[in-house]
């Protein structure tokens, strides 16, 4: 017992100096949290969570989210010590250039990252989509005697967490949907960058969180191993997701303990000799003893773990080969085939109810697209026929209310999506995505292919004015890397929009849909909305081309007529997927958009961004207007005639 308990102290001990050494040879970084959290880190990877370095993505594993991604080198000094793909060469390159230790933890670039953290709150909140998930695939796979899905979801967060205002809306969620197999733990250290956090964050947050549908519970010390595991005892036992509040000292055992300086920067020479001598550790920087290596090491435990899963999951294949064979696709990531042709749309409608027609053809055929909205189901036509509202009550649902929590919704559906078995999407206003735009940008930092249906996408909005009218959004959205914003003209583009966004693996997909009907295009040139973008309509020998998205292609369309009355032939192109249509070859590009023609946009949008295809832009660079949106198409410019005249001035200049 004496000598477990030895080791587990210096295994603590390398946790902290491992954090404390990179920190100090980076001359960057957070030293504090993981000195002062080492304890419960070492406790959840070496005792409690079920995981496999030698498989980082066994699919029952435990998952940690370290919400506190500032304190990175806690989770990084643990993946080392419990034997995943991270050698101590890595930890001695911390925050440089191609290292697999960036200054935040990201999915993807370091084995055994869950997800890419570091603006608060977002963290946590993606975590209640990956409990969420764990909870829904249980119940929909698990039969007596045969619990193949079966694993806790961890989160390490800060005050910082939660005092974002994300966490509170998933928190609420989590409540309010009972996510037992939830278990956060509040890093209570009472210390932010600017000083103590009664500067701005008196609350009481256990109460809180009771108000939310938590159970709650309090550690004093975060050095008390036995009281750590007593309260993860009694958060198993409870029906609700539990939060640990966790009595801690950041920057535990230097002389930077409990102060400011020891959150964001590091300790310095002096500091650091101060820490070693008051926490004796007597090694030099990054030198682990050899015992420690062997007590941590989990490949072999986690070996084992996963072998006698994949022994419970072939008992469930002879018992359930149909079960089975759905979950090991499901898990896959392949979706079944998707429709190959559209619907039969045989007048104009808006393409967010052609969006919401599309779905419901998608739902029949893929049982793990699950979908949702911030409280505005009626007008994003989110909920496909036969999706039932998921609730504790009926957990086989398939569609999610999150009430006016877009923000939220943006990182659950992340988690949803990046723990696997489903695939997740979720509606509100273009207008509201500005309120969801941090889990919008991990989705694409991370490759989640999460796809956010964004409805009433213009000054077609009409009545509701500017304050709900879409401008710079576009143009924003389109800005970020790793984003598809997708934009169709009619009810057939906005079908394959759907395909490519389901298609996609490797990042999220926005899907930009109107408020107001729209004619239909033909539908076998629409199909070119598969490349992004394509001619739609063509003239021998253009003069100009008119390159137009959404509602405007038929702006556009009666441009093009009334110019052809007047001699001048032009082509039209119809760009729904900017990003799309820059990833097909260069012979596709010059044939749609051959050099030398001039090329004028038309967009309801900000201007901003077309100037890397056109040399003259219809746009709109002010905020919109109150009253009937034909008056304020007329009022703004968004004419037929005014296209024309357009393209004629640009042909005078060409």
């Amino acid at each position: 017992m004496t000598e477990t308990k030895d080791l587990t102290l210096l295994s603590i001990g390398a946790i902290r100096f491992l954090a404390v050494d990179a920190v100090e040879k980076a001359k960057s970084g957070h030293p504090g949290m993981p000195m002062a959290m080492a304890p419960l880190g070492y406790l959840l990877f070496r005792e409690v969570m079920r995981h496999n370095p030698l498989d980082p993505s066994w699919p029952d594993r435990d998952r940690f989210v370290l919400s506190a991604g500032h304190g990175s080198m806690l989770l990084y000094a643990l993946l080392h010590l419990t034997g995943y793909d991270l050698p101590l060469e890595e930890l001695m390159r911390f925050r440089q250039w191609g290292s697999k230790t960036p200054g935040h933890p990201e999915r993807g670039h370091t084995p055994g990252v869950e997800v890419t953290t570091g603006p608060l709150g977002q963290g946590i909140s993606t975590a209640v989509g990956l409990a969420l998930a764990e909870k829904k695939l249980a119940l929909e796979f698990n039969r007596p005697g045969h619990p193949v899905v079966d694993h806790y979801t961890y989160v390490l967060a800060s005050d910082g967490d939660l005092m974002e205002g994300v966490s509170g809306e998933a928190s609420s969620l989590a409540g309010q949907w009972k996510l037992s197999k939830l278990i956060v733990f509040w890093d209570d250290n009472r210390i932010s960058i600017d000083g103590p956090t009664d500067l701005a964050f008196k609350e009481d947050v256990l109460l809180r969180y009771q108000a939310y549908g938590w159970q709650t519970l309090r550690v004093e010390d975060a050095n008390d191993l036995d009281a750590l595991r007593h309260a993860l005892k009694l958060a198993k036992l409870d029906e609700r997701p539990t939060l640990i509040a966790v009595r801690s000292h950041i920057g535990f055992g230097s002389p930077k303990q409990d102060s400011h300086k020891a959150h964001g920067e590091p300790l310095g020479p002096e500091a650091v000799e101060a820490t070693r001598k008051n926490l004796a550790w007597p090694y030099p920087p990054f030198v682990v003893p050899e015992e420690v290596y062997r007590h941590m090491d989990m490949r072999e435990k986690g070996r084992a773990w996963q072998a006698e899963w994949e022994g419970r999951l072939e008992a469930y294949a002879k018992a359930f080969p149909d079960l089975y064979q759905e979950l090991s696709r499901r898990l896959s990531a392949e979706l079944p085939p998707l429709l190959e042709e559209p619907p039969l749309f045989d007048k104009p409608i808006a393409t967010r109810a052609a969006s919401g027609r599309v779905l419901d053809g998608l739902s029949s055929r893929i049982p793990e697209l699950l979908g949702g909205s911030a409280d505005l189901t009626p007008s994003n036509n989110t909920q496909a026929k036969g999706m039932e509202d998921f609730s504790p009550d009926n957990p086989l649902g398939r569609y999610l209310h999150f009430g006016v929590r877009e923000h939220a919704m943006g990182a659950i559906l992340n988690g949803l999506n990046l723990h696997g078995g489903y695939r997740a999407y979720g509606g509100t206003f273009l207008v509201f995505s500005d309120y969801m735009r941090p889990a919008i940008r991990l989705a694409a930092l991370m490759g989640t292919p999460t796809v956010f249906v964004f409805t009433h996408d213009s000054i077609a909005l009409g009545e509701d004015g500017p304050t709900h009218q879409p401008v710079e959004h576009l143009a924003s959205l389109r800005a970020m890397p790793n984003l598809f914003v997708i934009r169709p003209a009619d009810a057939y583009e906005t079908f394959y929009a759907w395909q490519v966004a389901l298609a996609r693996k490797e990042g999220p997909t926005a899907l930009i849909l109107t408020r107001q009907a729209v004619p239909t295009l033909d539908p076998e040139r629409a199909k070119g909305a598969l490349k992004g973008g394509y001619v739609l309509s063509d003239v021998e020998n253009p003069q100009a081309v008119i390159l137009a998205t959404g509602s405007e292609v038929h702006l556009a369309l009666r441009a093009q007529g009334l110019l052809r009355e007047e001699g001048v032939h032009v082509r039209l192109v119809s760009l729904p997927c900017v990003e799309l249509f820059e990833a097909q070859p260069e012979a596709y590009r010059r044939a749609v958009l051959p050099p030398g023609l001039p090329v004028m946009a038309v967009e309801a949008g900000a201007s901003w961004g077309w100037g890397r295809y056109a040399d003259r832009v219809v746009g709109l660079d002010r905020f919109g207007a109150s009253a009937p949106y034909p008056e304020v198409y007329e009022r703004l410019g968004f004419t037929p005639a005014r296209v024309a005249e357009e393209v004629k001035t640009l042909l005078k200049k060409a």
